[in-house]
């Protein structure tokens, strides 16, 4: 099943799917007592898409599953690590400062799981267009290894860096901030291994030709990890910080560099 038809019936069962998964994280949201759950489905609910487009369409099978299993890896492992951070523990601030003191119910499903959701669809597109889409062929495989590398590489650094934030918290001869492995060239790996993964992904999906027109979902991507939710409003909080100012003068703020000298 191929065509504009098919990439309806996609969108429309991802559709279903995000709007059950986030109707349910608001409901689990409420008993905790915690909204931040909502951190632990954004991967999940990319895998179901990933799923959902690799099942129901009709495009090339080798693109359908390659980028099925690079999503089902990148999400599994993010949700899984967000619900070890999580676990325990209080509201997020972001989600604090973000809503404010007791917020009704309507407005955190608005503002938190209805955004995600659309922003969930949104980031979503290319892989439902690619997975109606004809093969690639001829100098498209280019584009579609290039998106492989680079998926990959997203994946690596994302995971890596997770792994050397959670091993400097928990040693007990840690300095001020954590400036060590990749957080010594950049201070967001991990929002950069997520950005590279999520170019990855629209390139194989672009090598298929029209899911080169969803270019603005990794656009979108890079925006909500750089700007809305991510990089940037972690900042704001950490400079108050002595030691993370002094951090921020050596240290790239998102593309990996190596250090600057301040002396």
């Amino acid at each position: 099943m191929t065509g504009v038809g098919a990439g309806l019936v996609v969108l429309g069962v991802s559709v279903v799917w995000i709007a059950v998964l986030q109707s349910a994280g608001l409901v689990i949201g409420r008993r905790i007592g915690r909204w931040n759950v909502v951190d632990v489905i954004w991967g999940v609910g990319f895998v179901g898409i990933g799923l959902i487009a690799a099942v129901l369409g009709g495009g090339d099978l080798v693109r359908r599953v390659t980028i099925a299993v690079i999503i089902a890896v990148w999400g599994l492992r993010l949700s899984w690590h967000m619900h070890v951070k999580t676990r325990g523990q209080g509201e997020d601030p972001r989600y604090s400062e973000f809503l404010g003191p007791a917020p009704g119910l309507a407005t955190v499903a608005r503002r938190v799981f209805a955004t995600q959701g659309v922003s969930q669809i949104w980031v979503g597109l290319p892989v439902i267009v690619s997975a109606v889409s004809r093969p690639t062929s001829g100098g498209w495989w280019a584009l579609f290894v290039f998106g492989v590398l680079a998926s990959v590489a997203g994946l690596v650094i994302e995971a890596l860096g997770d792994a050397q934030l959670r091993a400097y918290r928990l040693d007990p001869q840690r300095g001020p901030v954590m400036d060590r492995g990749l957080w010594a060239w950049t201070r967001h790996p991990n929002y950069f291994g997520d950005a590279c993964l999520w170019w990855g992904v629209w390139a194989i999906a672009a090598s298929g030709g029209p899911a080169l027109f969803t270019v603005f979902s990794p656009i979108a991507m890079t925006y909500f990890l750089v700007h809305a939710t991510g990089a940037r409003r972690l900042e704001r909080m950490m400079a108050r910080r002595p030691a993370y100012v002094e951090y921020q003068r050596r240290t790239s703020f998102f593309v990996p560099w190596p250090p600057r000298r301040t002396r």
